[in-house]
């Protein structure tokens, strides 16, 4: 058999097994993943670089597959090239507990670099590992980082938003080593793309400033699929796009360019009558001994530069303490000592107390990147004197996100699921909105994250009910894996920050637009990093607890003042933070909330969820008002005379 023979009979194999698993699951997306299984097989064997054996590697080529409904097609080639899978995994696609989910997962199945199927999101997820990349090959040299990124997409990754503002970045920032092939296949599951859709895509990414090249129909040559990546490869001063023309189901003679073969098992008979076209045996899950033994040398033809490349890293002396900081997403050693702290009785914004946090990690955290929205200013994303990330400047920390929240946050995702960077990004809290489904993926793949959502609520006044945050505090904290802390001063500010540097995952910074007393015991609590503490304690056991977050934790302070010159002792109890709460062991929670005692929580916001931990709530299940931010919370009860009468009313006898 010639190489070119073996080649053939490979793209076979993967045709074959892209039926094969939706087939015997009776679920899934075969028709793509046929039609690019030249592309697939031209990317993993010719050009990507990589070590099947360390899928780790630092300075290995990324590969997304935005697509993700296609994840037959990444399994596949996951298992050919000797990731881990087994030919088992694959029969076992979509089942309980198996490694080969429905669509990819990162953490889940060795070899998946970010969670897809969302459409558009693996896009952004890919322009931010380029700028990642980017960045630490500026930060740190080009012998340690210099790979690429690659990329599939298809139309309906092209359709949904967060794909345009990602791209429309990347394009502005320049971000060469991005290469993203377009399968122009006209399918959609509802039939033609021509339904909905009459973009001309190519002309669009040239607008946004990207290398474009229609390539047409070449999707069964690998010579000229390898050709047509390399020159977009070749290309450094902007991202590209490869448009290519595929035919969906392809060479399926019954469901070549149709909507049944995007979402639907094939069918035996098809299955059959296709195997037949392509000259593999009818077997299921059919892998023949050459083909595998091909793919595996593929799998390990990286071997020799990933270990060249950890010898050169083991030998690195240059800034070593900074690079293996930045690479484990962590600071240098001591570094929460930089650490700022305030004086009992000052008055500052946490939005402020935030942003001179950041400034001070900047210098002892060497992967932390990021910026604003358009709102560096406002979120407390801005670096003081800082030179921003830009074409002409690959080291620079600030971003500048521009008006694309969902694009932040997905980008965000890229950089984390990239590695070395740690990065953070502000907007206001209410606009976390336009973001929540790359912070609910960062959550799903547990990503190392910073949002800085500020503006916390209606306190933040003349703005309105349209900026102006009610739902959104219960919401969030509804999502799984997502840590969420609003501080009550500046002091609890700088430990949310080291919470949210030392912990994986995602963390969300809920911080005032309005200035807030520095209260007195804050600085320095543990009890921040424990979720609650008690932050005023009674001299016995305390009549009520009042338990408050964010700027409403003054408020139970001075009601507990006003309830003990009459008699009432009541425990304020701060709480920044209910998913670190609710962490601690029985006997902590107890030692904070006490056993058997009324509580009251006070907050600037929708009452749901508090029965967790209260009794009675102060707050407001209804929209904000235009009005300085005051006079807001006066008229919506957030005021030390609302939460007292809410006191005297949970303890009035029954």
């Amino acid at each position: 058999m010639t190489d070119r023979q073996l080649e053939t009979r490979t793209i076979d194999v993967i045709r074959g097994l892209a039926m094969d698993m939706p087939q015997k699951a009776n679920s899934g997306h075969p028709g793509t993943a046929m039609a690019l299984a030249p592309l697939a097989y031209t990317l993993w064997t010719r050009i990507m670089r990589y070590d099947a054996a360390a899928p780790g590697w630092p300075n290995r080529d990324r590969f997304v597959l935005s697509n993700g409904h296609a994840s037959v097609l990444q399994y596949t080639m996951l298992y050919l090239t000797g990731y881990g899978l087994t030919l088992g995994d694959l029969e076992d696609f979509r089942q309980w507990g198996s490694k080969t989910p429905g669509h990819p997962e990162l953490h889940h199945t060795e070899g998946v670099e970010v969670t897809t199927g969302p459409l558009g999101q693996g896009v952004a997820n890919a322009v931010g590992m380029a700028l990642a990349e980017h960045w630490l090959r500026a930060r740190f040299g080009p012998q340690l980082f210099d790979h690429h990124t690659f990329v599939f997409c298809g139309d309906g990754d092209l359709e949904e938003g967060v794909s345009h503002e990602a791209a429309s970045l990347a394009g502005h920032l320049g971000l060469g080593k991005l290469v993203a092939v377009y399968d122009d296949n006209h399918i959609s599951i509802d039939g033609p793309t021509e339904l909905a859709l009459s973009d001309d895509a190519p002309k669009r990414f040239e607008a946004y400033g990207w290398h474009v090249e229609n390539v047409g129909e070449i999707g069964e040559d690998v010579d000229a699929l390898e050709a047509a990546i390399r020159r977009a490869m070749d290309v450094d001063d902007r991202p590209s796009l490869v448009v290519l023309r595929s035919h969906i189901g392809y060479p399926s003679p019954k469901y070549t360019d149709t909507a049944h073969a995007h979402g639907n098992p094939l069918g035996v008979d098809e299955v059959t009558a296709t195997k037949a076209i392509l000259g593999t045996p009818d077997e299921p899950f059919w892998v023949p001994d050459d083909v595998l033994e091909h793919m595996r040398a593929a799998g390990a033809r990286g071997r020799e530069a990933r270990e060249a490349w950890e010898k050169l890293h083991e030998s690195w002396s240059e800034d070593r303490e900074a690079l293996d900081a930045a690479l484990a997403g962590t600071g240098l050693s001591g570094w929460q000592d930089a650490l700022p702290t305030w004086d009992a009785g000052d008055k500052v914004a946490t939005r402020n107390a935030a942003k001179k946090v950041m400034n001070a990690l900047l210098p002892v955290v060497p992967g932390l990147v990021g910026g604003g929205a358009d709102l560096t200013g406002n979120t407390g994303t801005e670096i003081d004197g800082a030179e921003p990330f830009s074409l002409t400047n690959r080291a620079g920390r600030q971003l500048h996100y521009g008006v694309r929240e969902h694009g932040m946050g997905a980008v965000m995702n890229g950089m984390a699921a990239h590695g070395g960077v740690l990065p953070f990004g502000g907007t206001f809290f209410v606009f976390s909105d336009y973001m929540r489904p790359a912070v609910r993926l960062a959550a799903l793949s547990d990503l190392h994250v910073v949002y800085s959502w500020t503006h916390d609520s209606v306190g933040l006044g003349e703005d309105g009910p349209t900026h102006q945050p009610v739902e959104h505090l219960a919401s969030l904290r509804a999502m799984p894996n997502l840590r969420v802390i609003r501080p009550a001063d500046a002091n609890e500010t700088a430990i949310a920050w080291r919470v949210a540097v030392e912990r994986g995952g995602p963390t969300a910074l809920v911080l005032s637009r309005q200035n807030l007393p520095v209260l007195e015991g804050t600085a320095g609590n543990e009890g921040v990093g424990r979720g609650a503490y008690v932050l005023r304690p009674t001299d016995g056991d305390p009549d009520v607890v009042l338990i408050g977050t964010g700027s409403e934790v003054q408020l139970c302070l001075g009601a507990a003042e006003q309830l003990g010159a009459d008699g009432v002792a009541a425990r304020v109890v701060s709480m920044p933070s209910w998913e670190l709460f609710a962490e601690q062991d029985d006997d902590y929670q107890v030692s904070v909330m006490g056993l058997d005692v009324p509580r009251v929580s006070v907050e600037a916001g929708s009452t749901f969820g508090w029965s967790l931990w209260a009794d009675a709530s102060v707050g407001f299940d209804h929209f904000g008002a235009s009005a300085p931010g005051a006079t807001v919370m006066e008229r919506f009860g957030m005021t030390v005379a609302n939460v007292i009468e809410h006191v005297r009313a949970v303890l009035a006898p029954r």
